[in-house]
């Protein structure tokens, strides 16, 4: 997989609309479920390829940093050769002079090329290095990318399993409204009203019937007592 392809990959990810993508999916649970086995298998390959990218670039900074210690390494012999050789010659010893300075010029020949693969290694290490700090960040960010959907997950379950329950109980409630044994006592007290209102009834006729026959009791009582009165008249 090359640099770029895992760069595309990690951002294309990272960047992904968890909300837009369960509002679009008709089970948001086991989407999310597939989302995090998705994202775990790709953090991991991801990992191993970014793993890679940055064992490369830390060969190439070795590298570099040796190229650099190799320059001055050479520089310090060419200097050491050279002056060796300008000692030899004030001694009047040329043809050991001219070997030492020979030999300076060799080291300074391989100063110059430590030096030009040092500086054509530095454009790409600093491009690696840009590369690598995006796909840590990109990592960074699905690693959170994942703690989220795991959380959104676990708060999703618990929602549904509170839903369940809530079903289950208001279910049990209508249960209970339709078998309500309290409609039967009322039905029983309705009855017992109406027996009461009944018996009632039946009082009142029976009280009315008693003052009637005291009524004409007291009538006949009066008309005894006016027939008498009048026999006491005549007499």
């Amino acid at each position: 997989m090359s640099k770029q392809t895992i760069l595309g990959r990690v951002t294309q990810l990272a960047k992904a609309n968890i909300h837009a993508l369960l509002d679009q999916a008709e089970d948001p649970q086991k989407m999310l479920d597939q989302l995090i086995r998705e994202y775990t298998d790709n953090i991991r390959e991801a990992e191993e390829a970014v793993a890679a990218t940055i064992g490369n670039l830390r060969l190439m900074e070795q590298d570099h940093r040796e190229d650099v210690a190799a320059a001055q390494e050479w520089g310090t012999k060419a200097l050491a050769a050279s002056r060796k050789g300008d000692e030899l010659r004030a001694a009047g010893q040329t043809a050991e002079a001219d070997r030492f300075d020979n030999l300076a010029k060799v080291a300074l020949g391989r100063q110059l090329q430590s030096e030009k693969e040092a500086k054509s290694a530095e454009p790409t290490i600093a491009a690696q290095t840009e590369v690598v700090d995006k796909l840590k960040s990109g990592l960074d960010r699905m690693k959170a990318k994942l703690t989220e959907l795991q959380a959104k997950r676990d708060e999703l379950v618990a929602r549904a399993r509170s839903a369940q329950a809530q079903n289950t109980m208001l279910d049990a409630v209508k249960n209970i409204d339709v078998l309500d044994p309290t409609s039967d006592l009322a039905r029983f007290e309705e009855k017992v009203r109406r027996e009461e209102a009944r018996a009632a009834g039946k009082q009142e006729l029976a009280a009315s019937s008693l003052d009637a026959q005291f009524e004409q009791l007291e009538t006949l009582t009066d008309s005894a007592e006016i027939e008498a009165r009048l026999a006491a008249l005549k007499s």
